[in-house]
């Protein structure tokens, strides 16, 4: 299925095939594919580039459809690491987190940090932490794919 060129968002990179490859939704999804190009909220005399999910109901294209700035996606990326990383070792605290310091990371980006902790103000963390690090452990080698796929890109640009 083509990714539409006439709405806002103007695709100049396109993945047209998501649907085959979207996790565990894989040929089972309404992500129909991915798109790099001009942002929908560009403004006259400047212009910005997103990343777009593009989700397809059957029948018409859906309004879900998700429009990100690629900082934005490289920081979810950056966020999907880190979450990662820290359930290898959550298994050392009984809740799965130190509840006297739920602070995971501070990451360094633009002169400040992207502070990542579990969330304690969910009033069911014990419970969600759980089945969050189960999901995780559940997409382990799905996830895993991808992390190497991105290590070795990364490696080739230099990174």
């Amino acid at each position: 299925m083509k990714i539409p060129t006439s709405l806002k968002h103007k695709p100049v990179i396109v993945s047209e095939n998501y649907e085959n490859i979207d996790g565990r939704r894989a040929y089972e999804t309404d992500a129909k594919g991915l798109s790099l190009g001009l942002a929908q909220w560009n403004d006259r005399g400047r212009v910005d580039i997103s990343a777009k999910v593009w989700r397809y109901t059957g029948e018409k294209w859906s309004r879900q459809s998700e429009e990100l700035p690629l900082h934005r996606v490289l920081d979810l990326a950056i966020l999907v690491c880190r979450a990662q990383q820290y359930f290898r070792e959550a298994y050392r605290h009984p809740k799965l987190y130190d509840e006297k310091n739920p602070m995971i990371d501070r990451v360094g980006l633009q002169g400040d940090a992207m502070t990542v902790e579990v969330c304690t103000g969910n009033d069911h963390i014990d419970e969600d932490i759980r089945l969050f690090r189960d999901a995780l452990a559940e997409d382990d080698e799905m996830l895993g794919e991808r992390f190497a796929v991105l290590s070795r890109i990364l490696k080739e640009m230099g990174y």
